[in-house]
């Protein structure tokens, strides 16, 4: 069974600005991948869809692919 990313890395807080973090979690249409996906914990998906939402916002994320 696959580890949360984040736990085994270390990671306590995700940040918005990481786009390069962020990317690995959406798919082609730049949907937020699944958890089961993912295989990212619960607290860290609530966590990973916030940032992502933020960082879309912010047009730093596309909201749809093209």
């Amino acid at each position: 069974m696959k580890q949360c990313f984040f736990c085994n890395n270390g990671i306590k807080t995700i940040d918005y600005k990481d786009i390069e973090t962020l990317v690995k979690f959406i798919d082609l249409h730049a949907r937020i991948a699944k958890k089961r996906d993912t295989t990212v914990c619960s607290n860290h998906q609530r966590k990973l869809s916030e940032a992502i939402k933020r960082a879309r916002f912010l047009a730093l994320l596309p909201y749809i692919a093209q």
